[in-house]
């Protein structure tokens, strides 16, 4: 994993890198620190990371600045902070975890595993969905998306207005986020539940989800039972 710490705290950030290596182990392929909000986005640009873990108070600058760019990446971010009321609005943006200042070494390994074992947060309080749009980030609400189809790397968002937005996190990361309200129906789609009108068995035992707008999503055979349950 390479990881990048945004902390202007010069003892806490050698605490949380101290904790990384010993919890990470081989795990952990690089680390880096850095203490102001620009470097950070800097660094973001021109390197490839798979995980963030973020301050949201930068020698005054808000790391907010910073977190509506690191949402739309590819990577995951773990905010660290002592500004718990901040919690739900950094969760609403697409965090992986929430770690309150001050934190022991269980804390911050439980939010560390969550990259390393996939686990899903256990918050419905995302609300937006960040993407990268000629140079500026756009934030779409998350009652505007249908589904959700990987791309590759990236994934494909269609929203309720019949258009698309290229996203550069990928399925696994974004089922990670999106455990609420939807469902990972088939290896390439995590689908809206409430979306879905009718579940459809044809031949050859194929099954197939229905929306509401009319859209057919396939559906996995190894999904199908327990996609039915839930959704009766």
């Amino acid at each position: 994993m390479n990881i990048l710490i945004v902390e202007d705290e010069s003892r806490i950030a050698k605490r949380i890198e101290r904790m990384t290596r010993d919890i990470l182990g081989n795990v952990l392929q690089s680390l880096t620190h850095i203490s102001t909000l620009p470097e950070a986005l800097g660094h973001i640009e021109k390197h490839s990371l798979d995980l963030v873990l973020l301050d949201l108070n930068l020698n005054g600058d808000d790391g907010f600045d910073l977190l509506t760019t690191a949402v739309s990446q590819s990577f995951h971010t773990i905010i660290i902070s002592a500004y718990k009321d901040q919690a739900i609005a950094a969760f609403e943006y697409g965090v992986l975890d929430f770690v309150p200042k001050p934190f022991n070494r269980d804390r911050l390994e439980q939010a560390l595993n969550r990259t390393i074992t996939k686990e899903k947060t256990e918050t419905d309080k995302l609300k937006l969905l960040a993407v990268k749009k000629r140079g500026r980030i756009q934030l779409i609400p998350i009652e505007e998306v249908l589904y959700i189809k990987g791309a590759g790397a990236y994934t494909e968002l269609f929203l309720t207005d019949g258009t698309k937005e290229l996203h550069d996190k990928s399925l696994e990361k974004l089922e990670q986020l999106l455990s609420h309200p939807f469902e990972r129906v088939h290896k390439s789609y995590l689908v809206k539940m409430s979306e879905v009108e009718e579940i459809i068995v044809k031949s050859g035992s194929k099954y197939m989800a229905e929306l509401k707008n009319g859209t057919l999503i396939p559906i996995g055979r190894t999904k199908y039972k327990d996609l039915k349950a839930k959704w009766v």
